[in-house]
């Protein structure tokens, strides 16, 4: 909820701050999300009510209805560029730079991955406590990917974890994480034939 106020303060201005109704629809968008939610009104009001309570969301009067605003950047001592990168974050999970650095493109234009890595590892070092952390690399990939420690520490997904290779050459990691994949395919494909068949 607050990677959309941070995102819906670039994207569309003029209706910022949201209102709930539209803080609501922005949590249950189904694109450039990962996972998309299905959150009910009283679920994204509780969660304003205990981010407004931790200083992250500020709540003003707007007409006739009460309208939020994110104050990430205040709370957690942060540019807007590091902002941008949290909100991407939070809102399509684990990315690489070069991912981050195009989605985060209507928030904040990068100028190139380097800066984009630039502001990752200040988030990773930060004296304050770490914001992100970087994923060990899955096999066959050629980058790494990022996750945001907003919600607590994060397990990497089990693709994730390297298995020691001896010198494999990009081609033989990939065939290699390709031949896991399948492998985990047939396993599920196994399993969900005898319940396939129980319901025949």
């Amino acid at each position: 909820m607050l990677g959309v106020l941070v995102e819906k303060q670039h994207t569309v201005p003029d209706a910022y701050p949201l209102s709930l109704n539209a803080l609501t629809a922005g949590c249950n968008q189904k694109s450039s999300r990962e996972p998309v939610m299905d959150a009910a009104e009283a679920e994204v009001q509780a969660a304003v009510d205990e981010l407004r309570g931790a200083s992250f969301v500020i709540e003003s009067s707007g007409g006739r209805v009460m309208r939020y605003a994110h104050n990430v950047e205040r709370v957690l001592d942060i540019a807007s560029p590091a902002a941008a990168l949290l909100a991407v974050l939070m809102l399509r999970g684990y990315q690489t730079a070069g991912e981050l650095r195009i989605n985060t493109d209507r928030l904040h234009r990068f100028a190139d991955i380097s800066a984009v890595e630039g502001y990752l590892h200040e988030l990773a070092q930060r004296p304050a406590g770490a914001l992100v952390t970087e994923l060990p690399r899955a096999p066959g990939a050629r980058e790494t990917r990022w996750a945001h420690l907003l919600c607590g520490p994060v397990s990497a997904p089990a693709s994730s974890v390297s298995e020691p290779v001896r010198a494999p050459t990009d081609l033989q990691a990939r065939v290699e994480a390709l031949e896991r994949d399948v492998a985990m395919l047939k396993q599920a494909l196994d399993a969900l034939r005898p319940a396939r068949g129980d319901a025949a």
